[in-house]
């Protein structure tokens, strides 16, 4: 494979970088990946203030199409060959048509293909085939209904979902193995033919083939659709070990 060049945009420095680039190594050593952070808005310094509602704005404001552009502008001289906007709450609490709108920006502006996590989690679902899911939440209640919401209208039912109402991307880049293993377990259903764990500051990039021998199915994982989307926009599907029935299947 030739250097293939993917261009991230994402809300936290320091939180789950160092998990992306590691999964890009699994897959290929000629992909080369670079970060852009976007801006939070005022609202997140009043966090511990705010009521769900405001919680849910204040994530929402993320992800606002200028914060996206401005972020982007951070990638010149890098010249991706695509970008994604590497924030699932803050592309799914836009909706399924905001989410793509998002996208949309990104890829007029650089010329290039654009997705996001929460784009990239519904069509790697497409892809499997799968239409039944349970969710390892790790957002409150209110957000995660929102992503309830989201996989609904983009074909994709929740039979069963656990909302972990972590604290912040930091505390969750902190999460160890054991605790990400009872994530999946909790996440997961008879009935459910995948579990989605959404969240980017999670490290799972050497823990898919654990999660989906517990699981005995499929796990998708934040960091790794980002990945796998943004590569199949470019006709690339690159298969390495400990990644997962997603690559595995192309």
């Amino acid at each position: 494979m030739r250097t293939l060049r993917i261009g991230l945009l994402y809300p936290t420095r320091d939180c789950g970088e160092d998990d992306f680039l590691a999964f890009a190594r699994l897959l290929d050593p000629e992909i080369t990946v670079r970060f852009a952070y976007t801006e939070w808005g005022e609202s997140v310094n009043r966090l511990p203030e705010l009521d769900a509602r405001g919680k849910l704005d204040a994530l929402r404001e993320v992800g606002e199409p200028g914060r996206l552009t401005a972020a982007a502008g951070q990638l010149a001289g890098f010249e991706p060959q695509v970008v994604s906007w590497a924030c699932t709450s803050c592309s799914f609490l836009w909706g399924l048509d905001g989410a793509r709108h998002q996208a949309t920006v990104l890829s007029e502006l650089l010329g290039i293909p654009a997705s996001s996590t929460s784009l990239a989690f519904a069509a790697a679902a497409r892809a499997l085939g799968v239409t039944r899911i349970g969710l390892g939440s790790v957002y409150g209640t209110e957000v995660t209904a929102a992503f309830v919401d989201f996989l609904a209208a983009a074909g994709v039912s929740t039979v069963h979902h656990v909302a972990m109402d972590a604290s912040s991307d930091r505390e969750l880049a902190t999460w160890d193995r054991a605790r990400l293993l009872d994530l999946v377990a909790d996440g997961d259903a008879a009935d459910a033919e995948a579990v989605l764990v959404p969240e980017t500051a999670l490290h799972t990039a050497d823990l898919i083939d654990e999660f989906e021998t517990l699981a005995g199915k499929p796990v998708l994982t934040a960091t790794q659709v980002t990945l796998w989307h943004a590569l199949r926009l470019l006709g690339r599907t690159p298969r390495g070990a400990g990644t997962g029935t997603l690559f595995s299947a192309g």
